[in-house]
């Protein structure tokens, strides 16, 4: 398994349109967004990247958005992804569409994301999977500087076992798109449906939503005490211990 980290700065996205079918992609992710974007509650949302701020979220229920980026116009802050100009546990959800396989430090990034998130807060993970027909492509020569291709994919397993670290429960993960062709799309769909779960894991896209939970370090012990038991011993201590106060009175 490769390391997550990379040596090389990697090209990023900062538009749909600049993604190979692009604009299916994101339309198949609005889809999916849209349907937990009324399950999620709070004050304030973080859209990280230009992929994440191109989605609309006019049905959520969070109404304060923050879209950050350098080159999308959708941004209202910018800054750097590594370091966030916010303070501890700001935001009750955040969405990350692809951008941890365009990131050289994806450990790092969901670091930073974890501190600005609010405790039993939602994370909105998409991505490509390598193990697919899109992943696949990558060996392709010709496309290795094209994107999505140039990025570095990793398979929506690690990424559950990433957030598991950061102690985060994985509450939903969506894997499709075994066949990720733009022409003949509904003879692609109805093939993919037909074939049935046993295909997913070969999916060429993943929706993951996790949320963070939050455990004591210490356990909490309880104010009160339980009454010693009366045993045989000190029973008969405390009977001898009477009859010589007895005699001493005597």
């Amino acid at each position: 398994m490769k390391p997550a980290r990379s040596a090389k700065v990697l090209a990023r996205p900062h538009s749909w349109s600049e993604l190979s079918n692009g604009q299916w992609v994101s339309e198949s992710i609005q889809t999916r967004f849209d349907e937990w974007c009324p399950k999620l509650f709070g004050y304030h949302m973080l859209k990280l990247g230009g992929l994440s701020c191109e989605l609309t979220s006019s049905n959520c229920n969070i109404q304060h958005q923050v879209h950050l980026d350098k080159e999308n116009p959708l941004h209202n802050v910018i800054a750097d992804q590594y370091e966030l100009p916010f303070l501890e546990k700001s935001f009750d959800a955040v969405v990350l569409s692809h951008q941890l396989e365009f990131s050289a430090d994806p450990h790092r990034l969901l670091r930073e994301v974890d501190r600005v998130m609010m405790d039993d807060g939602y994370i909105i993970i998409t991505g490509f999977n390598p193990l697919s027909f899109t992943g696949l492509a990558s060996f392709m020569p010709w496309r290795k500087n094209n994107f999505p291709w140039s990025g570095r994919m990793f398979t929506p397993h690690r990424i559950k076992d990433w957030l598991g670290v950061l102690n985060y429960q994985v509450i939903h993960c969506d894997r499709y798109a075994l066949f990720p062709m733009k022409r003949y799309r509904t003879m692609w769909t109805w093939l993919e449906s037909s074939i049935g779960d046993w295909a997913s894991p070969m999916g060429s896209l993943y929706f993951i939503v996790a949320r963070k939970r939050t455990f004591p370090l210490k356990l909490v012990k309880p104010h009160w005490r339980l009454k010693r038991k009366l045993s045989p011993v000190s029973v008969n201590y405390r009977i001898s211990c009477i009859k010589k106060r007895v005699k001493s009175d005597y």
